[in-house]
């Protein structure tokens, strides 16, 4: 190419400084007058120039069939669309095609090519917000389990927060937007999301939605604007869907080994945070620089804490037990067969009846396990004591031991009487807790007391608070009442015999 150019500039200059005539010119470098006006008009060789593509007179008749093809793919589950081996095949054996396969691929390659699709590059003013859910394996406890990643980003400044929970849901989503927004300080003015269950009751037109009432309760505690993308567009919030995997290869690479999902999430923030640092390509500072005008534009976050919850119904069974998202738990058995609000967080699971609360649990979340109250099941107890050493819920209660010597001597003395006698003594617990019974027991036991009235004797003492010394500091005016001393001998008049 340097020769054929080095040529090509040494003809146009000498032609065109009339140094040399045309004519002389085609004599002396051997150039035919169509070529030597081609060298005059362009400054470089314009190069080869295709009038129009390369006809295959052997494949025309089948691109029709090839496109229709791949256009039908587009509504086929991805890995079962066509590839260009297949498609070539099916042409074979039912269109009678007789060319040989590279074409076919070049083809596909072609189509393919021509209809991907190109995206709008989006301008993000500060203040805005998107957010996604991901997924990544994490080895918790010596297992590889599959956990939830909430992110929120900040398209502006390129700021990100993560977090991992156990499972995409309602509490999940709210509590990750509560960590967001308390990590990042304020509420952005807009929030982008896809179109997720946990936000979207229904699609209602291109871009209405009817919410949940979970999510407008998120929305009406810190009152932003909600975005929602085109069915099937998640482009339009491409920022957080790029930045979701640029963190869990930096973040969760290798794949973490943690004893809990609290550790790994504090180990989130902080990676978070330190990727304030860097700066994003294209624009003017690091994120933590950018983020001062992000905030700048927020909402100031709520005075009143929000939390994150999922409220549920369902009514306790004939063994007192509520199921709530596939597992059940206990609640007391004066509640059976009643309808119970269910009160579900993150970390707990509170069941409510009408204005009480009636037992807290911790959250669990996998799936058909038990969850059993010891003391709920004491009342049921009472009354069929023959149960007291095959009820499930009493299976894995560790008692103190003073409990077992206390039985031992109410069923010595008292014979099956005693059983029902001790049982009353661990009702209890209904009103004192554990450490309160056990000290009273052992007080009980060493004076020689085994009833549960004089145990509840000891423990109603024990916990009455002393009379405090009334003191006139800081009452000045009762200092000049003067309370005259009581003469007893005016009562001898009331003991004259009628």
């Amino acid at each position: 190419m340097y020769a054929d150019m080095e040529f090509w500039t040494e003809v146009r200059r000498r032609v065109l400084t009339k140094q040399l005539s045309k004519q002389a010119a085609c004599r002396e470098y051997e150039l035919s007058w169509h070529t030597l006006k081609k060298i005059l008009t362009h400054p470089e060789p314009p190069g080869y120039r295709k009038k129009g593509p390369r006809r295959k007179p052997t494949l025309e008749p089948f691109l029709p069939i090839i496109h229709q093809i791949l256009e039908d793919d587009k509504q086929a589950p991805r890995k079962q669309r066509h590839t260009a081996k297949r498609i070539f095949e099916r042409l074979r054996d039912e269109h009678q095609y007789v060319g040989c396969y590279t074409i076919v691929k070049d083809a596909v390659r072609q189509w393919r090519r021509s209809s991907k699709e190109v995206f709008l590059p989006l301008a993000h003013p500060p203040g805005e917000a998107q957010v996604d859910f991901g997924e990544a394996t994490v080895k918790l406890a010596g297992q590889a389990t599959k956990a939830a990643l909430f992110v929120m980003t900040l398209p502006y400044s390129g700021a990100i927060f993560i977090q991992a929970f156990p499972r995409e849901c309602t509490e999940t989503f709210q509590e990750g937007h509560r960590r967001a927004l308390e990590f990042f300080g304020g509420v952005p003015t807009r929030i982008s999301y896809d179109n997720t269950s946990i936000a979207v009751a229904k699609i209602t037109g291109y871009r209405d939605r009817k919410l949940t009432d979970a999510f407008l309760r998120l929305k009406s505690h810190y009152l932003f604007e909600s975005h929602f993308c085109l069915v099937r567009r998640p482009n339009e919030k491409g920022n957080v869907e790029r930045l979701l995997g640029c963190a869990r290869r930096s973040f969760l690479v290798p794949v973490p080994v943690v004893d809990s999902l609290e550790a790994l999430n504090a180990t989130l923030a902080e990676r978070c945070l330190a990727d304030q640092q860097h700066r994003t390509r294209g624009k003017s500072g690091t994120k933590q620089e950018l983020l001062a005008e992000d905030r700048a534009a927020f909402r100031p976050l709520p005075k009143q804490p929000f939390e994150a919850r999922r409220l549920d119904h369902a009514a306790a069974d004939s063994q007192s037990l509520v199921r709530f998202d596939c597992n059940s738990y206990s609640v007391p058995v004066k509640y059976a067969h009643r309808k119970i609000t269910i009160v579900a967080t993150v970390d707990e699971v509170r069941l409510i009846f009408e204005d009480r609360l009636l037992a807290r649990h911790c959250r669990c979340w996998q799936k058909e396990q038990y969850f059993f109250e010891p003391v709920h099941y004491l009342a049921l107890l009472e009354r069929k004591p023959g149960g007291l050493d095959h009820a499930r819920p009493l299976q894995d209660w560790n008692l103190p031991l003073c409990f077992a010597l206390l039985r031992r001597r109410l069923e010595a003395e008292q014979g099956g009487p005693g059983t029902r006698e001790f049982i009353r003594v661990l009702r209890l617990l209904e009103s004192f807790t554990l450490g309160q019974l056990a000290a009273a027991v052992e007080y009980a036991l060493d004076i020689g007391i085994t009833d549960a009235d004089s145990i509840r004797v000891i423990l109603t003492a024990r916990c009455e608070a002393p009379v405090a010394i009334f003191s006139l500091d800081g009452r000045p005016h009762l200092k000049t009442v003067q309370v005259e001393t009581t003469d007893v001998a005016a009562y001898q008049s009331l003991l004259v015999e009628v």
